[in-house]
């Protein structure tokens, strides 16, 4: 399944809404300048919601929206891949499959058709921290959709099968080969998890597991985590878009109302130890470009300096001009390629530089002047410019990114899952707009300069002279 970065809504051929959605699109424009306009103190991006708890646990969160008629629901269930166990790997990614292949109510097939012949589309995530599933529809297609998935969270297991198993499991597999084995530069990530975290933590594999784990899963196993974490009080439901309060309450309770509880499951809490030493890997792949690999831990999503973190990663490699881009692409013409992020999550971040060289450059070149980059920004503040032009480019993706009711659900069941409170959004986007460049300095003095961290090329099959080593040139 895709993620949500690959939606596809398919809006109705109906004037009016048409017209709805143009205005829609305008009022966005005006909101992004007048967000980019405004203090930052008075800056008000809240989305109201109304949340509620069924008897069995389920969380509702309802956000009505009436600028087209058209809603998201989005569910959260709350377990990914980190909660796995070492041995168990891959089966929060491997019921994204199972649960799109039939219920006791909907056979195999039926969901896909019934959303698609009301105007709706939907499709599913898989993360170490959450797994989701989510509908867009027309607005008077809700109740079909929160059907859908009731109907699979209670009505799942008694059409559960080996062949099913069988089947998906292999549809797994083959989506392990082409995304990691054979995709150029597709095992960085497992090569990561496996060498930043140590044995048996959650993030120390990749989601979509082993071909080990999933070869040896049996059907009993699988039942069994279907049972501990598909429950109502593991999970979490979000309605936004055109849409009443009051009837999605009557609906939700209706449906899921009678859905049992299961076990409590807590999250995982596993505090992270330091990088103990910085270390060098050396992948040869079926590439013709050598990439350098640098990753180094971060704060966890929403924690003291996950923001500073973020914008830090902007200034070092976020577009054209970002001082890594300048100056290994357009000065020195030695990349291709350079991309950094931090990735926050539940249990803590990771900070990554990835760079992709030209044919034959050697990355120990690369990596000298990255760690020459973070020196510079731990020395020096950035320019009150740079910060400001930072903070307005994620402050205008942020706003773009509740663009549509997908978006809107998803980062409210987002809210809700990390921070208890669905109502974050303005504290969110708070955090960015308080930064000075002293914080963003502090920030990779702490986390990146002189710090342990991980160094992984992948480089071209016979090419590993062109590995970065630590040692210079």
């Amino acid at each position: 399944m895709c993620g949500p970065n690959a939606l596809k809504l398919s809006i109705v051929s109906d004037a009016s809404l048409k017209l709805r959605y143009k205005h829609s699109m305008k009022r966005l424009l005006v909101l992004v300048g007048a967000l980019l306009a405004t203090p930052a103190a008075a800056q008000d991006v809240s989305i109201p919601v109304t949340m509620f708890k069924l008897g069995n646990g389920l969380n509702v969160i309802v956000h009505e929206d009436h600028t087209t008629p058209v809603a998201a629901v989005n569910v959260w269930y709350h377990v990914g891949s980190g909660y796995e166990a070492p041995g168990r790997t891959g089966f929060a990614h491997l019921f994204e499959h199972l649960l799109f292949e039939g219920s006791e109510n909907v056979p195999d097939g039926e969901f896909d058709r019934l959303l698609s012949s009301a105007g709706g589309m939907n499709n599913g995530s898989t993360s170490s921290d959450r797994t989701n599933y989510y509908e867009v529809v027309p607005s008077n297609a809700v109740e079909l959709a929160l059907w859908l998935e009731a109907d699979r969270m209670s009505r799942l297991l008694p059409t559960m099968s080996q062949e099913k198993l069988d089947l998906q499991r292999e549809v797994v597999k083959n989506e392990r080969r082409e995304r990691y084995e054979n995709q150029p530069y597709g095992l960085f990530t497992e090569l990561s998890a496996g060498a930043l975290y140590p044995a048996g933590h959650p993030y120390s594999w990749a989601p979509i597991g082993s071909m080990e784990d999933l070869s040896a899963a049996t059907l009993e196993d699988v039942e069994s985590f279907f049972r501990r974490y598909y429950a109502p009080n593991n999970a979490s439901i979000v309605v936004a878009g055109d849409v009443d309060t009051r009837e999605i309450r009557r609906i939700v309770e209706r449906f899921f109302g009678g859905i049992p509880r299961g076990e409590a499951v807590p999250k995982p809490s596993i505090p992270l130890p330091t990088i103990p030493a910085t270390r060098y890997i050396t992948h040869e792949d079926q590439v013709t470009l050598p990439q350098l690999n640098m990753q180094w831990r971060s704060p966890a999503l929403y924690a003291e300096n996950d923001a500073a973190m973020d914008v830090v990663a902007q200034i070092l490699g976020g577009g054209r001009n970002s001082r890594l881009y300048r100056r290994l692409i357009y000065d020195q013409q030695i990349a291709q390629e350079v991309t950094t992020y931090n990735l926050s999550r539940l249990l803590g971040g990771e900070f990554t530089v990835r760079i992709s060289g030209r044919p034959d450059t050697n990355l120990n070149v690369i990596e000298a002047i990255v760690l020459e980059e973070i020196q510079k920004l731990a020395a020096t503040p950035p320019t009150d410019a740079e910060l400001e032009r930072v903070v307005n480019t994620i402050t205008t993706g942020f706003v773009s990114s509740l663009e549509q009711a997908i978006g809107k659900a998803d980062q409210l069941n987002s809210y809700y899952y990390f921070t208890g409170d669905p109502s974050y959004a303005n504290e969110d986007l708070a955090r960015y707009q308080a930064l000075t460049p002293a914080d963003v300095q502090d920030a990779a003095r702490q986390y990146l300069a002189a710090t342990n961290r991980l160094v992984i090329n992948i480089v071209p099959a016979g090419r590993t002279d062109l590995a970065a080593s630590g040692r210079g040139i």
